[in-house]
């Protein structure tokens, strides 16, 4: 996309990641004069060979300028404004982000955005498999990898399915969805909002501007996404759809144990089971797909296409991706689980675990994962907070140290290879920079120690 509404104009771009580096491009060969910086020599670089011009954002550069785009994550209020903030709303330039040239840009077609603290990337990626299976015209992006910018002018017909983070949704003032959909909210990024209230109010932000025929997807397990729900029915726009997974409700889409059930449309109740689908297992991945069904019946797909889409789905790597299974034996690789929280939901979607865990521990380490432990078999330790693991489990798991992830996974199979009906899982609970650069890194790792080890 071409930014055609800054063309003559100037726009300062603060921030030259992968989203304020198309957004400079875009705005550049929209016709816009762009001011650009950011403290990566690179980068800097990078954009200067497109044609910005790059200075340092001090008062006199916020003088004609149309708007500044920020990088999400620049402080824009907690715990206190950058000073370029500072600087831009001193001289009233609008402070925005790239969703909201996006919205200035994009030609037509249906808008679905979704959020949340947890499950938006597995939801997001759920939809848009859907919609693409069932041959829709459709693309992704936003937080979930794509810069919104870098997308197709899909026109009319297409559908544009975009993952929000609370920071991207605090610089897109005219944001408005034809289905929103909020997922939960628990403590997250309370230094950049303040407090949970302040948090919650910018998520609430996703259902901002929609109007009659529009569609409000929220939780109702969710304390904080019921007491949105109720706002959202007092501003009598949007439909609401509300999803659960520990009660069946009469107007909505509900799974229990396994079973989902959609009520979301007038006079039809349909159901299917996808207890049996691997990239679906667990609580918290039925309520990402509960969400998805809402979205997509919104948007009008069938029976058919919606129970071919939950079947076909193949899920995200590192997220309890189904790596191999041999002889009874399963890999999951949950290298994204970096901390007990997110350990927690493969740790109680399988039994009989061989797990692999450590790294660089987080605070409070795996202690609260105690009421689990039964489910584990044996756990082999990695990293530098192995010993740290290593005490929690003390007389409760047996486990053994293995220190790198080579040894952990030879050990595992082996062990698991010879009991069948098991499971060999990465669920760390750590960050991986005591060995690996990334998680991405480590589950990449643990695949391929996998294949090499079972073939």
């Amino acid at each position: 996309m071409q930014s055609r509404a800054f063309k003559n104009k100037t726009v300062a771009v603060f921030g030259l990641g992968k989203s304020g580096l198309s957004t400079a491009k875009c705005l550049l060969e929209g016709g816009a004069r762009v001011v650009a910086w950011d403290d990566n020599d690179a980068r800097r670089a990078e954009v200067q060979k497109l044609g910005a011009e790059i200075t340092l954002f001090t008062e006199g550069v916020f003088e004609d300028v149309a708007a500044l785009v920020l990088s999400p994550g620049v402080p824009l209020t907690y715990p206190e404004p950058h000073p370029v903030v500072e600087l831009a709303k001193a001289a009233n330039v609008p402070i925005i982000g790239d969703v909201e040239i996006f919205l200035k840009e994009r030609s037509g077609g249906k808008l679905i955005g979704i959020t949340g603290t947890n499950g938006k990337s597995t939801t997001t990626a759920l939809i848009h498999h859907m919609l693409e299976y069932a041959d829709r015209k459709v693309a992704v992006g936003g937080n979930i990898g794509t810069p919104v910018m870098d997308l197709p002018d899909l026109g009319a017909d297409g559908i544009y399915v975009l993952e929000l983070s609370s920071y991207q949704l605090d610089l897109t003032p005219n944001w408005q969805a034809d289905v929103a959909v909020l997922l939960n909210i628990t403590p997250d990024h309370l230094d950049r909002h303040g407090d949970m209230a302040g948090y919650a109010a910018v998520k609430k932000k996703i259902f901002q501007n929609q109007q009659m025929g529009s569609f409000a997807v929220l939780n109702a397990d969710d304390a904080l996404c019921e007491q949105i729900a109720g706002d959202i029915d007092q501003d009598a726009g949007a439909a609401q759809v509300l999803i659960s997974t520990t009660r069946r409700l009469p107007n909505g889409v509900s799974v229990l144990d396994g079973v989902l059930e959609d009520a979301s449309s007038d006079n039809h109740i349909w159901q299917i089971d996808i207890s049996d689908v691997e990239t679906l297992r667990g609580q918290h991945n039925w309520q990402n797909a509960a969400a998805a069904v809402a979205v997509c019946r919104a948007v009008g797909l069938s029976d058919h296409e919606i129970a071919s889409g939950l079947k076909s789905f193949e899920g995200l790597p590192h997220r309890m991706e189904f790596v191999a299974e041999k002889d009874g034996v399963k890999f999951i690789n949950d290298s994204k689980a970096t901390n007990a929280d997110a350990a927690e939901k493969s740790l109680k979607a399988y039994e009989n675990i061989h797990w692999i865990a450590g790294g660089r521990g987080k605070a409070g380490g795996i202690a609260s994962l105690a009421p689990l432990f039964d489910r584990v078999v044996h756990a082999y330790l990695i990293g530098e907070d192995a010993s740290n693991f290593a005490l929690t489990l003390e007389g409760k798991v047996p486990y053994t140290v293995c220190g790198t992830l080579d040894k952990a996974v030879v050990a595992a199979t082996n062990a698991a290879m010879s009991e069948r009906a098991a499971t060999v899982l990465l669920a760390p609970a750590a960050a991986s920079f005591d060995q690996f650069p990334s998680f991405e890194a480590r589950g990449d790792r643990f695949r391929e120690l996998v294949m090499e080890v079972i073939k």
